[in-house]
């Protein structure tokens, strides 16, 4: 898939998912939130085995939004690498521990929100 040099905010959250994808993250989940929060239009929802394979997952998603030009306005819980939080402005990227994403349950907590097929975001190899 080719992805256009500039990107909407449906274009960053594929580009984040298939960043998560890359590096082997679990259940990945796009979601539209936009018609039920003001927090964001988007959510990338990824889970992971370890701390390291969460920092791989940030570190991937950071690095292929950043490559078009797109820096987080925050990051919280890196130093963890339990559940860590991207913040894009509209697109909100969670990447967390299978535990803490069984735990937390953040895809039940937004269930009013859209989730995006697959088939629309997954790249094809």
């Amino acid at each position: 898939m080719i992805w256009p040099t500039s990107s909407t905010t449906v274009d960053l959250a594929f580009l984040a998912a298939n960043a998560c994808e890359s590096k082997k993250a679990k259940s990945t989940v796009v979601l539209e939130v936009g018609q039920i929060t003001h927090m964001a239009d988007y959510f990338v929802i990824a889970g992971a085995e370890s701390a390291a394979q969460v920092r791989a997952i940030v570190d991937a998603c950071d690095e292929i939004l950043s490559s078009r030009g797109e820096k987080p306005k925050a990051i919280e819980g890196l130093r963890e690498g339990r559940w860590v939080l991207l913040d894009f402005g509209n697109l909100i990227i969670h990447v967390l521990q299978e535990k803490e994403r069984d735990y937390y349950k953040i895809e039940q907590f937004w269930n009013q929100g859209l989730i995006v097929d697959r088939k629309e975001w997954v790249e094809e190899i």
